[in-house]
């Protein structure tokens, strides 16, 4: 057997999570791969929503093993309050979700660092959703991380000391009055009383070698399904930089992200938006700022699940598009939010970019948003007030189009195409 990989093809928020939740029947393990807690995967049905930040989106199939892989960093308190969450609607957390003992705690002074870190950028912040996952890759990198397995030795506050230490030496040169710095409107002193009492809900999960588990699982037979989180173009080495992410969220990121070799790899999921969204700062050469742009924003409810802040919105971006594709050696595409469209009468699409005087179709090593010039295809949009479908060929036939004219470009099918939030408005092709 061979591990499937989901993962988003543009700057996060594609829907990652509820094509995990449609998927899941499918696999019997859903693991995450990369990412922490800034992730924002919502899932809608009968009538409830809830946004996992860190349990895989598997978590509502009660025949589904979930695994929080070793390239996740956790934060005990953003995990105690996601488990808490379902427990109360009787989600069966303790006996489905497994967690590597090799992935890393992101400690309550990560969050002041991520904090004193963006503060000191003025006008140049990079958009941190401040959960302190900078830091926290900063530490696993520069080899002074604390990792879940640490939990369970007997010198752990020792080793968390050290740590801390370490770190309001640095805060403290920064800002020197840091126990005023809130952490989720919480005083700090507070929030760490907090984040240690929620270590007991992490020692009281299953904690495995999750390199050796998945493996042998593959050779049992079982079929998993790695979940990515943010989007390719948020990649720490192929993504906007500086404007990225601290982890690799490409299809390479689950080689080092789960402990599977690249032979194992089988099917590559790449979803995307109908159009596209950033959140924080950073090149966006799509972005709209007129009515197009806020009806996007609008109709798509285009807010943030795990900062709250409004979404950039624009059109879609197939170069961009492509580049994310080839990267992850994509073998089917999933279209999300197409409803999000419904109300134009013309939908525009880059189809290349002018860069320096000179047409292309390659993302640029410098992507500044005044070094690049979109250039656009007109396609009519559908103009409908609702898509009320279960079957492909009873959907507009501008909609149709529009994927027809994406395949065309990128030389990938749309396997699955999305109209809305719940599980049931979703069309296999």
């Amino acid at each position: 057997m061979k591990i499937d990989v989901l993962l988003g093809l543009q700057w996060g928020d594609e829907g990652k999570g509820k094509v995990v939740d449609v998927l899941t029947p499918r696999y019997d393990i859903i693991a995450r791969f990369q990412g922490g807690p800034n992730a924002g995967h919502t899932i809608e049905f009968d009538n409830k929503k809830f946004v996992l930040h860190t349990i895989p989106s598997g978590i509502f199939n009660k025949n589904t093993i979930n695994v929080i892989g070793n390239g996740v960093i956790i934060d005990p308190f953003i995990l105690r309050k996601e488990m808490n969450t379902l427990v109360d609607s009787k989600i069966n957390v303790i006996d489905n979700l497994m967690v590597s003992r090799k992935a890393h705690l992101i400690l309550p002074t990560h969050r002041l660092l991520d904090a004193v870190y963006e503060k000191a950028k003025g006008k140049d912040k990079i958009g941190s959703t401040l959960k302190g996952i900078g830091p926290c890759y900063t530490d696993k990198v520069s080899r002074n991380g604390i990792r879940v397995g640490d939990i369970e030795h007997v010198d752990f506050e020792q080793r968390y000391k050290k740590a801390k230490d370490r770190h309001i030496n640095i805060i403290e040169k920064y800002d020197p009055d840091y126990n005023k710095i809130t952490i989720d409107g919480i005083k700090f002193s507070d929030y760490e009383v907090l984040w240690h009492e929620s270590l007991k809900d992490l020692k009281a999960l299953k904690k495995i070698n999750s390199e050796y588990y998945l493996n042998q699982q593959l050779k049992n037979g079982k079929k998993i399904l790695a979940e990515g989180a943010q989007g390719t173009m948020l990649d720490i080495d192929f993504g906007s930089y500086p404007f990225v992410t601290s982890s690799n969220t490409t299809t390479a990121g689950v080689c080092i992200g789960l402990g599977i070799a690249p032979k194992n790899i089988g099917k590559v999921y790449g979803i995307f938006k109908a159009y596209c969204t950033r959140v924080g700062s950073g090149p966006f050469p799509t972005e709209l700022f007129d009515d197009d742009g806020d009806s996007l924003r609008k109709v798509g409810n285009e807010f943030g699940s795990t900062t709250g802040r409004p979404r950039r919105c624009g059109w879609l971006d197939l170069p961009a598009l492509k580049y994310a594709i080839m990267l992850n050696g994509v073998t089917e595409l999933m279209m999300m939010k197409s409803d999000v469209m419904n109300p134009f009468d013309e939908i525009k699409v880059a189809t290349r970019y002018k860069y320096q005087g000179q047409i292309t179709d390659e993302m640029p090593f410098d992507a500044a948003d005044d070094l690049i010039t979109p250039v656009y295809t007109p396609l009519p949009g559908w103009s409908s007030d609702k898509i009320e479908s279960s079957n492909y060929e009873e959907l507009p036939g501008e909609l149709k189009n529009y994927i027809n004219f994406i395949e065309e470009h990128v030389g990938v099918p749309v396997k699955l195409v999305s109209f809305g939030p719940d599980r049931k408005e979703t069309i296999f092709r």
